[in-house]
Protein backbone atom coordinates (compact mmCIF):
# COMPACT_ATOMS: atom_id res chain seq x y z
CA UNK A 1 0.00 0.00 0.00
CA UNK A 2 1.20 3.24 -1.02
CA UNK A 3 1.58 6.32 1.38
CA UNK A 4 -1.07 8.23 -0.70
CA UNK A 5 -3.48 5.76 0.06
CA UNK A 6 -2.51 5.38 3.68
CA UNK A 7 -3.07 8.70 3.86
CA UNK A 8 -6.57 8.38 1.83
CA UNK A 9 -7.73 5.78 4.26
CA UNK A 10 -6.90 8.16 7.24
CA UNK A 11 -8.87 10.88 5.75
CA UNK A 12 -11.72 8.24 5.38
CA UNK A 13 -11.54 7.35 9.50
CA UNK A 14 -11.39 10.93 10.03
CA UNK A 15 -14.69 12.09 7.94
CA UNK A 16 -16.58 8.93 8.95
CA UNK A 17 -16.01 9.74 12.76
CA UNK A 18 -17.01 13.64 12.58
CA UNK A 19 -19.69 12.06 10.48
CA UNK A 20 -21.28 9.88 13.07
CA UNK A 21 -20.76 13.19 15.86
CA UNK A 22 -22.67 15.18 13.18
CA UNK A 23 -25.47 12.90 13.00
CA UNK A 24 -25.68 12.14 16.83
CA UNK A 25 -25.62 16.10 17.24
CA UNK A 26 -28.60 16.30 14.61
CA UNK A 27 -30.86 13.58 15.91
CA UNK A 28 -30.61 14.78 19.39
CA UNK A 29 -30.13 18.72 19.53
CA UNK A 30 -34.00 19.20 19.69
CA UNK A 31 -34.09 17.17 23.05
CA UNK A 32 -33.62 20.00 25.83
CA UNK A 33 -35.17 18.11 28.47
CA UNK A 34 -33.20 16.31 31.33
CA UNK A 35 -34.49 12.92 29.39
CA UNK A 36 -32.94 14.27 26.31
CA UNK A 37 -29.64 15.35 28.01
CA UNK A 38 -29.08 11.44 28.83
CA UNK A 39 -30.42 9.83 25.51
CA UNK A 40 -27.53 12.53 24.07
CA UNK A 41 -24.61 11.26 26.78
CA UNK A 42 -26.17 7.56 25.67
CA UNK A 43 -25.38 8.44 22.09
CA UNK A 44 -22.04 9.41 22.71
CA UNK A 45 -21.34 6.79 25.06
CA UNK A 46 -22.87 3.32 23.86
CA UNK A 47 -20.19 3.27 20.75
CA UNK A 48 -17.49 3.29 22.80
CA UNK A 49 -19.28 1.06 25.54
CA UNK A 50 -19.69 -1.08 22.28
CA UNK A 51 -16.13 -1.14 20.87
CA UNK A 52 -14.76 -2.31 24.47
CA UNK A 53 -17.33 -4.52 24.96
CA UNK A 54 -16.27 -6.17 21.71
CA UNK A 55 -12.49 -5.45 21.77
CA UNK A 56 -12.20 -6.10 25.28
CA UNK A 57 -14.63 -7.85 27.30
CA UNK A 58 -15.41 -10.87 24.29
CA UNK A 59 -11.91 -11.43 24.29
CA UNK A 60 -12.05 -11.82 27.57
CA UNK A 61 -14.77 -14.22 28.34
CA UNK A 62 -13.43 -16.43 25.35
CA UNK A 63 -9.43 -16.59 26.44
CA UNK A 64 -11.41 -17.84 30.24
CA UNK A 65 -13.30 -20.51 28.04
CA UNK A 66 -10.62 -21.50 26.14
CA UNK A 67 -8.91 -22.15 29.66
CA UNK A 68 -11.27 -24.74 30.02
CA UNK A 69 -10.76 -27.02 26.68
CA UNK A 70 -7.60 -28.81 25.51
CA UNK A 71 -4.37 -28.25 23.50
CA UNK A 72 -6.86 -28.25 20.12
CA UNK A 73 -10.05 -26.18 21.81
CA UNK A 74 -12.51 -28.82 20.98
CA UNK A 75 -12.73 -30.93 24.10
CA UNK A 76 -13.81 -29.19 27.54
CA UNK A 77 -11.40 -30.45 30.12
CA UNK A 78 -12.49 -29.02 33.46
CA UNK A 79 -9.38 -27.56 35.61
CA UNK A 80 -6.78 -30.10 34.06
CA UNK A 81 -4.95 -27.09 32.80
CA UNK A 82 -4.72 -25.02 35.80
CA UNK A 83 -3.64 -28.28 37.28
CA UNK A 84 -1.02 -28.67 35.05
CA UNK A 85 0.74 -25.00 35.70
CA UNK A 86 0.93 -25.54 39.46
CA UNK A 87 1.68 -29.63 39.48
CA UNK A 88 4.06 -29.34 36.01
CA UNK A 89 7.76 -29.26 37.43
CA UNK A 90 8.67 -26.54 34.42
CA UNK A 91 5.67 -24.07 35.11
CA UNK A 92 6.18 -24.37 38.35
CA UNK A 93 10.29 -22.42 37.72
CA UNK A 94 7.95 -19.96 35.81
CA UNK A 95 5.95 -19.19 38.34
CA UNK A 96 8.32 -19.41 40.64
CA UNK A 97 10.64 -16.93 38.41
CA UNK A 98 7.38 -14.84 38.47
CA UNK A 99 7.48 -14.39 42.25
CA UNK A 100 10.80 -13.35 42.54
CA UNK A 101 10.86 -10.95 39.58
CA UNK A 102 7.36 -9.40 41.17
CA UNK A 103 8.69 -9.31 44.59
CA UNK A 104 12.41 -7.82 43.54
CA UNK A 105 12.02 -5.64 40.81
CA UNK A 106 9.17 -3.18 42.07
CA UNK A 107 10.70 -3.23 45.54
CA UNK A 108 14.78 -2.34 44.23
CA UNK A 109 13.15 0.22 41.48
CA UNK A 110 11.42 1.86 43.90
CA UNK A 111 13.86 1.78 46.43
CA UNK A 112 16.92 3.48 43.88
CA UNK A 113 14.41 5.79 42.10
CA UNK A 114 13.75 7.45 45.95
CA UNK A 115 16.93 7.45 47.31
CA UNK A 116 17.83 9.08 44.15
CA UNK A 117 15.47 11.58 44.29
CA UNK A 118 15.90 12.80 48.03
CA UNK A 119 19.91 12.58 47.08
CA UNK A 120 19.57 14.81 44.12
CA UNK A 121 16.56 17.43 45.45
CA UNK A 122 17.37 20.77 44.91
CA UNK A 123 21.04 20.00 44.14
CA UNK A 124 22.86 21.69 41.07
CA UNK A 125 22.99 18.94 38.88
CA UNK A 126 19.45 18.38 39.18
CA UNK A 127 17.83 18.42 36.02
CA UNK A 128 20.99 16.42 34.89
CA UNK A 129 21.14 13.63 37.41
CA UNK A 130 17.22 13.10 36.41
CA UNK A 131 18.02 13.00 32.66
CA UNK A 132 20.63 10.55 33.38
CA UNK A 133 18.21 8.08 35.43
CA UNK A 134 15.07 8.96 33.18
CA UNK A 135 16.93 8.00 29.92
CA UNK A 136 16.25 4.05 29.66
CA UNK A 137 12.76 5.05 29.84
CA UNK A 138 12.94 6.03 26.48
CA UNK A 139 14.35 3.03 25.23
CA UNK A 140 12.29 0.11 24.53
CA UNK A 141 12.06 -2.58 26.61
CA UNK A 142 13.59 -4.63 23.63
CA UNK A 143 16.58 -1.93 23.04
CA UNK A 144 17.36 -1.89 26.78
CA UNK A 145 17.80 -6.23 26.92
CA UNK A 146 19.88 -6.12 23.53
CA UNK A 147 22.31 -3.57 25.11
CA UNK A 148 22.30 -5.47 28.31
CA UNK A 149 22.73 -8.45 26.11
CA UNK A 150 26.12 -7.10 24.75
CA UNK A 151 27.20 -6.27 28.66
CA UNK A 152 26.73 -10.19 29.53
CA UNK A 153 28.12 -11.13 26.69
CA UNK A 154 30.35 -14.08 27.34
CA UNK A 155 33.58 -15.69 26.02
CA UNK A 156 36.33 -17.57 27.21
CA UNK A 157 38.80 -16.21 29.39
CA UNK A 158 41.20 -16.24 27.27
CA UNK A 159 39.77 -14.25 24.30
CA UNK A 160 39.10 -10.70 24.02
CA UNK A 161 35.85 -9.60 25.89
CA UNK A 162 33.21 -7.21 24.45
CA UNK A 163 31.08 -7.97 27.42
CA UNK A 164 31.69 -5.27 29.45
CA UNK A 165 30.93 -7.20 32.95
CA UNK A 166 33.04 -10.63 31.32
CA UNK A 167 35.87 -7.50 30.86
CA UNK A 168 35.40 -5.92 34.58
CA UNK A 169 36.42 -9.71 35.53
CA UNK A 170 39.11 -10.63 33.47
CA UNK A 171 40.33 -7.31 34.48
CA UNK A 172 40.48 -8.06 38.11
CA UNK A 173 42.04 -11.57 37.34
CA UNK A 174 38.70 -13.84 37.30
CA UNK A 175 37.41 -16.27 35.09
CA UNK A 176 34.76 -15.51 32.66
CA UNK A 177 31.05 -15.78 34.00
CA UNK A 178 27.87 -17.05 31.45
CA UNK A 179 25.71 -14.50 33.39
CA UNK A 180 22.75 -15.69 30.98
CA UNK A 181 23.21 -19.34 31.23
CA UNK A 182 23.66 -19.90 35.38
CA UNK A 183 20.97 -20.96 37.03
CA UNK A 184 19.46 -19.23 39.20
CA UNK A 185 21.54 -16.16 39.28
CA UNK A 186 20.79 -15.56 35.22
CA UNK A 187 16.74 -14.64 36.77
CA UNK A 188 18.65 -12.03 38.78
CA UNK A 189 20.55 -10.74 36.10
CA UNK A 190 17.12 -10.34 33.83
CA UNK A 191 15.65 -8.72 36.62
CA UNK A 192 18.45 -6.08 36.25
CA UNK A 193 17.61 -4.88 32.98
CA UNK A 194 14.00 -4.28 34.12
CA UNK A 195 15.14 -2.45 37.14
CA UNK A 196 17.74 -0.33 34.75
CA UNK A 197 14.46 0.44 32.90
CA UNK A 198 11.76 1.37 36.05
CA UNK A 199 14.25 3.59 38.35
CA UNK A 200 13.84 6.01 36.39
CA UNK A 201 9.97 6.32 36.19
CA UNK A 202 9.79 5.61 40.17
CA UNK A 203 12.50 8.73 40.32
CA UNK A 204 10.21 11.30 38.48
CA UNK A 205 7.22 10.14 40.49
CA UNK A 206 8.48 10.01 43.82
CA UNK A 207 11.08 13.52 43.15
CA UNK A 208 7.36 15.33 41.97
CA UNK A 209 5.75 14.53 45.25
CA UNK A 210 8.79 15.30 47.62
CA UNK A 211 8.69 18.73 45.81
CA UNK A 212 4.49 19.03 46.94
CA UNK A 213 5.94 18.59 50.49
CA UNK A 214 5.04 22.26 52.08
CA UNK A 215 8.62 23.97 53.23
CA UNK A 216 6.79 24.80 56.38
CA UNK A 217 6.51 20.79 57.48
CA UNK A 218 10.60 20.51 56.73
CA UNK A 219 11.01 23.80 58.36
CA UNK A 220 9.55 23.07 61.35
CA UNK A 221 11.02 19.36 61.92
CA UNK A 222 14.21 21.11 61.72
CA UNK A 223 13.58 23.43 64.08
CA UNK A 224 12.09 20.77 66.21
CA UNK A 225 16.40 19.24 65.65
CA UNK A 226 14.89 16.49 63.55
CA UNK A 227 18.03 15.22 61.20
CA UNK A 228 18.26 14.32 57.57
CA UNK A 229 16.98 10.37 58.40
CA UNK A 230 14.45 11.27 60.55
CA UNK A 231 13.02 13.90 58.58
CA UNK A 232 13.40 11.11 55.62
CA UNK A 233 11.81 8.25 57.84
CA UNK A 234 8.77 11.02 59.36
CA UNK A 235 8.60 13.46 57.24
CA UNK A 236 9.05 12.05 53.67
CA UNK A 237 7.87 8.93 53.62
CA UNK A 238 4.51 9.47 55.21
CA UNK A 239 3.39 12.73 53.08
CA UNK A 240 4.88 10.36 49.97
CA UNK A 241 3.09 7.69 50.74
CA UNK A 242 0.07 7.62 48.00
CA UNK A 243 2.68 8.34 45.03
CA UNK A 244 5.07 5.20 46.64
CA UNK A 245 1.59 2.83 46.44
CA UNK A 246 1.35 4.10 43.03
CA UNK A 247 4.93 3.49 41.70
CA UNK A 248 4.75 0.07 43.50
CA UNK A 249 1.81 -1.40 41.97
CA UNK A 250 2.53 0.26 38.80
CA UNK A 251 5.61 -1.61 38.40
CA UNK A 252 4.23 -4.79 39.84
CA UNK A 253 1.54 -5.01 37.14
CA UNK A 254 4.73 -3.94 34.12
CA UNK A 255 6.50 -6.62 35.79
CA UNK A 256 3.68 -9.19 35.81
CA UNK A 257 3.63 -8.50 32.10
CA UNK A 258 7.44 -8.78 31.24
CA UNK A 259 7.78 -10.70 28.04
CA UNK A 260 10.52 -8.34 26.01
CA UNK A 261 13.23 -8.59 28.67
CA UNK A 262 13.06 -12.60 28.63
CA UNK A 263 12.26 -13.40 24.32
CA UNK A 264 15.81 -10.93 23.56
CA UNK A 265 18.30 -12.24 26.26
CA UNK A 266 17.45 -15.52 26.54
CA UNK A 267 14.58 -16.68 24.63
CA UNK A 268 13.16 -18.42 28.04
CA UNK A 269 15.78 -21.13 28.07
CA UNK A 270 18.04 -22.29 31.20
CA UNK A 271 15.16 -21.97 33.37
CA UNK A 272 14.04 -18.03 32.77
CA UNK A 273 10.94 -18.01 31.60
CA UNK A 274 8.00 -16.11 33.44
CA UNK A 275 4.12 -16.33 33.00
CA UNK A 276 4.03 -13.41 30.34
CA UNK A 277 6.18 -15.25 27.88
CA UNK A 278 4.88 -18.89 28.74
CA UNK A 279 1.90 -18.14 27.32
CA UNK A 280 3.32 -16.55 24.66
CA UNK A 281 5.10 -19.96 24.22
CA UNK A 282 2.59 -22.75 24.62
CA UNK A 283 -0.54 -19.89 22.69
CA UNK A 284 1.77 -19.61 19.28
CA UNK A 285 5.01 -22.05 19.57
CA UNK A 286 3.37 -25.09 21.18
CA UNK A 287 0.00 -24.43 20.01
CA UNK A 288 -1.58 -25.14 23.16
CA UNK A 289 -4.96 -23.11 23.32
CA UNK A 290 -6.17 -24.44 26.22
CA UNK A 291 -3.00 -23.90 28.32
CA UNK A 292 -2.17 -20.74 26.87
CA UNK A 293 -5.13 -19.56 27.68
CA UNK A 294 -5.00 -20.61 31.18
CA UNK A 295 -1.90 -18.47 31.39
CA UNK A 296 -3.45 -15.60 30.91
CA UNK A 297 -6.11 -16.45 32.90
CA UNK A 298 -3.98 -16.57 35.59
CA UNK A 299 -1.92 -13.05 34.68
CA UNK A 300 -5.22 -11.33 34.70
CA UNK A 301 -6.30 -12.95 37.95
CA UNK A 302 -2.66 -11.71 39.63
CA UNK A 303 -3.12 -8.28 38.50
CA UNK A 304 -6.23 -7.49 39.53
CA UNK A 305 -5.87 -7.12 42.74
CA UNK A 306 -3.27 -4.78 42.72
CA UNK A 307 -5.14 -2.82 39.95
CA UNK A 308 -8.19 -2.95 42.69
CA UNK A 309 -5.69 -1.82 45.57
CA UNK A 310 -4.60 1.06 43.63
CA UNK A 311 -8.20 1.95 42.46
CA UNK A 312 -8.83 2.22 46.35
CA UNK A 313 -6.37 4.26 47.60
CA UNK A 314 -6.53 6.76 45.10
CA UNK A 315 -10.64 6.66 45.94
CA UNK A 316 -9.19 7.01 49.59
CA UNK A 317 -7.25 9.99 48.57
CA UNK A 318 -9.73 11.98 46.24
CA UNK A 319 -12.14 11.64 49.28
CA UNK A 320 -9.65 13.65 51.99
Amino acid sequence: MSAGEKFVQMFIAIGLFFGVVAVILLLTQRLRSRTGELIQSAAFVLPAILLIALGLLYPAIDTIYQSFRNAAGNEFIGLDNYQKIFTDSALIQVLINTAIWVIVVPTVSTAIGLIYAVLIDRAKFEKFAKALIFLPMAISLVGASIIWKFVYDYRQTSDDQIGIANAFLKLLGFDTYRFLQEQPWNTFFLIVIMIWVQAGFAMTILSASIKAIPDDITEAARLDGAGPLQLFRQITIPSIRPSLIVVLTTISITTLKAFDVVRTTTGGNFDTSVLAYEFYVQSFRSFDQGLGAALAVLIFVLVMPIVIYNVRQMRKLEAR
